[in-house]
């Protein structure tokens, strides 16, 4: 796996590198594209845990730490907006890996000090704690966003390709308007990312920049930190 892995998001980049990627895909959003409405939306924070950001870990994604300004300045605005941020956590035991356990082998068990989210993005409250790449599977997410009012999610975080994606498909199964973040989140290499934003901007989620989704929270009134 590490001979996938390449830096294509650097702090000094990202924001030129993500509207480049979204702009390949134009064509195809402006087909189905939804209108971002924040104060109906809740932000998904998938899996911003020690284990893909950490260097000595197998895992470390080298363009994760360029994706954390953005998704750090839509979690302060969302909290300071009174707006349902949700963070997942995965974790795996042996009874509950199923496939996750033959396909990747190593698997992120509670004990492991890696597998705590960042404290930095002071994540509050409890995190969703899923076992699969879909947050919706096994777990209360549906029922949180439901009893929320929710009708749209944001969605940043890691793997793109992985846990982003299914989720951000899942959500579109549930009825839920889909909305992910271009520079919100950060996989092993720029193929895998685009690809995710090929298939579901054909089928089920618009792609958002993390300063558009700023400033629709701005336009509805909503302010941020």
């Amino acid at each position: 796996m590490g001979s996938m892995k390449e830096r294509y998001f650097t702090p000094e980049t990202i924001t030129v590198r993500a509207s480049e990627l979204r702009s390949r895909v134009g064509s195809i959003i402006r087909l189905r594209s939804r209108t971002f409405q924040p104060e109906r939306s809740a932000l998904l924070a998938l899996d911003l845990q020690r284990y893909f950001f950490d260097p000595t870990s197998h895992a470390f994604i080298p363009s994760a730490h360029a994706i954390l300004p953005g998704i750090q300045s839509l979690i302060d605005a969302y909290w300071a907006s009174g707006l349902p941020v949700h963070f997942t956590r995965h974790l795996n035991t042996a009874e509950d890996a199923g496939m996750m356990a033959s396909w990747w082998k190593e698997l992120i068990t509670p004990e492991n000090p890696l597998s705590c989210i960042l404290p930095e993005l002071n994540p509050g409250g409890q995190a969703i704690i899923k076992s699969q790449y879909d947050a919706f599977y096994q777990t209360d997410l549906e029922a949180i966003l439901q009893r929320s009012g929710v009708h749209q999610v944001l969605i940043g975080g890691v793997m793109a390709h992985l846990c982003c994606e299914t989720t951000a498909r899942s959500a579109f199964m549930r009825g839920f308007e889909v909305f992910v973040l271009v520079d919100g989140m950060a996989t092993y290499n720029e193929q895998l990312h685009y690809a995710t934003l090929l298939n579901l901007s054909h089928g089920f989620a618009t792609p958002l920049l993390s300063s558009e989704a700023l400033a629709a929270l701005h336009e509805h009134g909503i302010r941020s930190i």
